[in-house]
């Protein structure tokens, strides 16, 4: 590779955690710079996405756009990640201006590259500037030296594929042989055509003996990635892992490390089974319950689900006699793997591929399009990965263009072809269209938000009808909220999801307020009460989750037996104090749940504060497509009578319910539109916002962030 710029540097040594530094790369004038941190700095962002909102509310304006040279792409781990005697700490965030919703987003990923990059002596990479060449950039923690360097050319295939590509990479910065002291950062050809792609965190897996991937997958990061010109990132520390935060107190880490896996490996398999299945296993829970996404969210079950359930991906793909996990140490080890697998479709059938996973949310947007096949699963999968693209935003997209089409608003003729639900060849070519950005699929590729736009100005031309009412019909189905598209779980009978997905701060994804299970499986949260403080809670917890770089799952998907006898079982309080021991143990501090919980809210109201810049943060910017809240068309209504009666009844009381089927179904959408109004009020209040969704005076100034930005902000609008 030519390199294009270099400098030499001395990694700082990790301590507590931290290194006290940022790498500040600008690809538009290749410079290289190392920023110093004050040591304030980490006490009050923490580490992760609140090193992600603090350069990005500093650095980015209201009219910074995802491909603005301005705009900033940051990737942060935390002070609890990469220690391998404790599970789930791979984990870092990819932080950035989405090119879906035009603020702040935020993806949480696993592997080696969040740890590898502290390694070599950084807590965060910020990268700006759009480089007028492809390039690349090498963070080598052993050679000492930080390279921009010119991309290198390889063949169609490889240059187009953000996996190929990446193998490749990680080859030639070694000599030709793989190794787990390297990891990368890429994003595929798909990211570039696209606004939802995603960057992939490959990482060498010994056991496998090949590369393998996770995803950053949400909200447009690997676009971003290729917008700057920059195809991949590459960094090396050959540093032991093992203590690799030089931890204050390590036998403190050691204890807590100890509990949590004992009681991973007690309860997982009484419970959810993921160390042996993944996350596949939810298939089976979400439909029982009515929860699975099926032709664009219309039904929550099918006959066809089973087709999709983990069994049938444990016995036909899933290496079973290997251990699988995306970082060192976590004996939950649900990052599954498929070897062999032989493509039938696409530019690439008939070639055999490793395959990880799929995760639960893909094999959701794959019944979100109608389609129950297995295989067509794992090569949707691993297209995607391939093509550097989002399957859940991919899936949703595809569904919504699909139901435009079944009900009339669009015809094949502005499609170019049939789109109707399970036809997996339509979807199939639809896929590839997407990525290379041709025929209907640079359509396809803008996203929800942006499509019912085009399927509106597409059926008014066709029909002289007027905005109002095509844009009313559109916005009942169109499962996007601030410009993300829903992740994959029913809402309309969860009021407490609903909240989960409109508040979210970067848009409908379950990672911040993930209480599907909790409500509908658990019946844990059986009042309004209940609800609201759920909704305040869990965000913030899961929030510092993000910033201190760890994976969620062994705290929310693992119920410790301790949880039954306290008076909330759902926080599953007696596993939260293993991470809060953890963290005392390794950063030296002695903070209290309570202490972890504001370091999080100052987070969470700063991230607020780049939306409300940014167009996106008042209540408008919460409100669901009606599908979200309940069942949008009688046919959705007929599917679940029964079900939607009894709920229509107990809100009525003593009064009858009307007699008419059709009646009932206009009735009950009203109290579902007029319950989660209701719920706003509540859940505004208890954050400490106004009626419209702004953060109070009193609220910003609790947590020391009133700077001039701030002010003019809230002055602006009023408060």
């Amino acid at each position: 590779m030519k390199i294009l710029r270099r400098i030499e540097y001395e990694p700082a040594r990790v301590v507590g955690g931290y290194t006290d530094r940022i790498l500040r790369v600008d690809l538009g004038t290749q410079e290289i710079t190392i920023e110093e941190l004050k040591p304030d700095f980490k006490d009050k962002y923490i580490g992760g996405r609140g090193y992600a909102l603090k350069i990005i509310w500093d650095g980015t304006t209201r009219e910074t756009r995802h491909d603005s040279p301005d705009n900033i792409l940051v990737m942060a781990s935390g002070p609890l990640g990469n220690e391998p005697g404790f599970p789930g700490t791979g984990k870092f965030i990819v932080g950035t201006i989405s090119p879906l919703t035009d603020t702040f987003i935020d993806s949480n990923v696993g592997g080696h590259f969040g740890p590898l990059l502290k390694l070599a002596g950084f807590d965060a990479l910020a990268v700006s500037g759009i480089s007028r060449k492809e390039a690349v950039i090498l963070v080598d923690g052993d050679a000492q030296t930080i390279s921009i360097a010119a991309a290198p050319a390889y063949d169609r295939e490889t240059d187009e594929g953000s996996l190929s590509f990446g193998q490749q990479l990680l080859k030639d910065v070694n000599g030709g042989e793989y190794s787990d002291s390297l990891a990368a950062a890429t994003a595929g050809e798909g990211a570039r055509n696209t606004r939802f792609g995603i960057i992939n965190s490959l990482y060498y897996d010994g056991k496998r003996k090949r590369i393998r991937s996770k995803q950053a997958g949400r909200g447009g990061t690997g676009t971003v990635m290729r917008s700057k010109g920059l195809r991949g990132i590459v960094v090396r520390s050959s540093l032991s892992k093992a203590n690799g935060n030089n931890a204050v107190d390590k036998e403190g880490v050691r204890r807590a490390g100890s509990q949590l896996r004992q009681v991973i490996s007690k309860s997982d398999p009484e419970q959810l089974h993921l160390s042996a299945w993944g996350t596949t296993v939810l298939v089976e829970y979400m439909d029982k319950f009515h929860l699975f996404p099926i032709n664009n969210y219309q039904y929550g079950q099918s006959p066809e689900s089973p087709k999709l359930f983990a069994s049938v991906f444990l016995d036909r793909y899933f290496s079973q006699k290997i251990p699988d996990g995306c970082y060192y140490g976590c004996n939950l080890a649900c990052a599954k793997g498929a070897e062999n697998i032989e493509l039938t479709r696409g530019p690439r059938a008939g070639q055999k591929v490793g395959i990880d996973g799929p995760e639960y949310e893909t094999l959701g947007a794959v019944s979100c399009m109608g389609i129950f096949d297995p295989h067509f699963a794992m090569e949707y999968n691993w297209y995607c990965d391939e093509y550097g693209i989002d399957t859940i935003s991919t899936g949703v997209t595809i569904g919504f263009f699909m139901e435009c089409f079944e009900r009339g608003l669009l015809s094949a003729e502005d499609t170019g072809y049939e789109l109707t639900f399970g036809d997996i060849e339509a979807a199939d070519r639809l896929l590839h269209e997407i990525a290379s950005a041709s025929g209907f699929g640079k359509v396809v590729g803008q996203g929800v938000a942006r499509g019912k736009k085009w399927v509106a100005e597409k059926y008014i031309a066709r029909n002289g009808t007027s905005e109002e009412t095509v844009m009313a019909e559109l916005d009942k189905f169109a499962m996007e909220v601030k410009g993300l598209e829903f992740s994959m779980y029913i809402s309309k009978e969860s009021l407490a999801q609903q909240g989960g997905y409109g508040f979210a701060l970067k848009g409908p994804q379950h990672d911040e307020a993930w209480l599907i299970f909790i409500e509908q499986v658990h019946k844990e949260l059986p009042t309004f009460e209940h609800k609201a403080n759920a909704l305040r809670w869990f965000p913030l917890i899961r929030t510092w989750f993000n910033a201190t770089g760890l994976c969620k799952l062994p705290w929310i998907d693992v119920r410790n037996p301790a949880a039954a006898s306290t008076s909330e079982p759902a926080k599953n309080l007696p596993t939260l104090a293993y991470y809060v021991n953890y963290l005392n143990a390794t950063t030296g501090s002695s903070k209290k749940l309570e202490d972890v919980l504001d370091d999080s809210e100052r987070l969470y109201i700063l991230q607020k504060l780049i939306n409300l810049r940014q167009g996106k943060g008042t209540r408008a910017n919460d409100q669901l497509p009606l599908r979200a809240m309940g069942p949008a068309y009688f046919n959705e209504y007929q599917a679940r009578a029964e079900y939607y009666d009894e709920w229509l009844q107990e809100q009525l009381a003593d009064s009858e319910i009307p007699a008419s089927p059709e009646q009932r179904h206009k009735l009950i959408i009203e109290k579902r539109i007029e319950a989660y109004q209701q719920l706003c009020d509540i859940v505004y209040q208890k954050k400490g916002f106004t009626s419209q969704g702004i953060p109070q005076r009193e609220t910003v100034e609790k947590f020391a962030l009133m700077d001039e930005q701030a002010r003019q902000l809230l002055d602006e609008f009023g408060e």
